[in-house]
C-alpha cells in the first residue's frame, strides 16, 4: 500500500480503491426505506457512485461516501436525510 504524505505525488493510478475517503465525512445520508421511491435519483447523481441499487432499494457504501449531500438534495421525495457523523 502507499503512503500518500503531503505535497506527495500519488504515482499509482486508478489506486482510489486502496483508499477509504469515507473517514473525513462529517455528515452523512440516512436513507428512509418507507419514503423511498426507487426512483434512483440519487444514484444519478453521487459523485463518487456510493450509492448502489438492490432490490431492497439505494444503500450507501460509507466506505467511500464523502458526505457532499448531493444525494439529500436531489431526493424528490425527501428520503434522504443528513446526519452528523458519528465516530
Amino acid at each position: 500500500m502507499v503512503k500518500i504524505t503531503l505535497g506527495a505525488i500519488n504515482e499509482v493510478a486508478g489506486s482510489s480503491k486502496n483508499y477509504k475517503t469515507g473517514n473525513w465525512r462529517t455528515l452523512k445520508p440516512i436513507i428512509d426505506k418507507e419514503k423511498c421511491k426507487k426512483c434512483w435519483i440519487c444514484y444519478k447523481f453521487c459523485p463518487e457512485g456510493c450509492i448502489k441499487k438492490t432490490d431492497d432499494g439505494p444503500v450507501t457504501d460509507y466506505d467511500y461516501c464523502k458526505g457532499c449531500g448531493i444525494c439529500a438534495n436531489e431526493c424528490p421525495f425527501k428520503a434522504i436525510q443528513m446526519v452528523m457523523e458519528e465516530r
